[in-house]
């Protein structure tokens, strides 16, 4: 995000406050998130996890009482929930990193390190207009997940470590080929049976072939897709740990994305939480759908752009991508990705 998309962020007289205590190993409790968040005026509500909360309707409730903006203090997956009632009911969002990896706060440039810095958005902030993420009726702040990529988000190590569970889980994963079948269609664009599919909202950088790190903006209209096919476990292996992105799908379209699975439900990762999805999976964005209120002065933003794929890297397009049915050849997917950048981009792994 750059600060020219920004305008000052003013006016909240009944902010609302979501507060996960447990979230990032207690961090909300560590840095006074509640305190401080009451001595700006806003509500907090405290989640119990002794009893079951679904903090969307806690959210609606809050609408439907005068709150006019609605913040969480947690993880990316709690904050999604919450993202979306104030998408819908047109309020700004306040994002309070007190998860473990807190990406999308990342992207926003927020002070990880200290989470009750974004409070300072409340007196003084700016207000940026960002996408907003669906897989069906789900939203999502950062990616949805599927095959490979959603068995990752199972394991109780993936939250400290996502690269290097990656790097232990993803190989053998790959090499059982465990689950449903996938394809995935977009535009003109058909990826068969990929063993692992990454859907984000606004696409990641390209040297980040994981979709781990960061994206460069969040205000594209352009939902950023990955698609790996498995080689053997000991290649995959070493190509994660060096980087490189032989057999990786990557493309960025403002068209929706469907999974497509052999089987009526699938596992999925949706912002690093586990859930079953009915499939087809359609996922779509929703461009500058959230209003987001972040602190005027704030440590870091994305400072770099996508950049068009080589000729070299379109001439490739068919070493992943063209395989639905004998339909899609090479030829289709290289003029598919030379489209104008406005409309579509995509990239394949040399």
């Amino acid at each position: 995000m750059t600060e020219n998309a920004s305008r000052p962020a003013t006016g909240a007289r009944r902010p609302y406050l979501i507060v996960n205590p447990r979230s990032g190993g207690g961090k909300a409790s560590r840095f006074r998130i509640a305190e401080r968040a009451r001595a700006f005026g806003a509500q907090v509500f405290l989640i119990d996890h002794s009893l079951p909360q679904d903090l969307a309707a806690v959210a609606r409730r809050a609408v439907d009482d005068g709150a006019d903006l609605l913040g969480v203090a947690g993880g990316d997956g709690t904050q999604a929930l919450v993202a979306e009632v104030a998408a819908e009911s047109g309020l700004p969002f306040l994002v309070v990193p007190a998860g473990t990896r807190n990406h999308f706060a990342m992207d926003l440039g927020l002070d990880r390190e200290d989470p009750s810095a974004a409070l300072e958005a409340l007196t003084d902030g700016v207000e940026l207009r960002v996408d907003l993420g669906y897989a069906g009726e789900r939203a999502f702040v950062n990616n949805v997940s599927f095959g490979a990529y959603a068995a990752l988000v199972q394991d109780p190590a993936y939250r400290e470590d996502k690269i290097g569970t990656m790097v232990r889980i993803l190989p053998e994963f790959l090499a059982r080929h465990e689950g449903p079948e996938l394809v995935v269609r977009t535009g003109l664009l058909t990826v068969d049976r990929p063993d692992a599919v990454l859907v984000s909202n606004n696409p990641y950088r390209i040297d980040d072939p994981a979709g781990l790190d960061r994206r460069a903006q969040l205000d594209s209209g352009l939902l950023g897709v990955l698609a790996a096919r498995a080689e053997t476990p000991a290649e995959t292996a070493a190509r994660l740990r060096s980087g490189q992105t032989h057999g990786l799908a990557r493309l960025a379209t403002p068209d929706d994305v469907v999974i497509h699975a052999d089987a009526p439900v699938v596992p999925v990762g949706l912002d690093g939480e586990a859930v079953t999805l009915p499939t087809p999976v359609r996922c779509r964005i929703s461009p500058r759908t959230l209003r987001v209120w972040v602190p005027r002065h704030r440590p870091g933003v994305a400072r770099t752009g996508w950049r068009p794929p080589g000729r070299a890297v379109i001439q490739r397009a068919a070493s992943l991508v063209g395989r639905s049915h004998g339909r899609h050849t090479s030829e289709h997917a290289a003029r598919w990705a030379a489209r104008p950048l406005d409309r579509a981009r995509m990239t394949i792994g040399a």
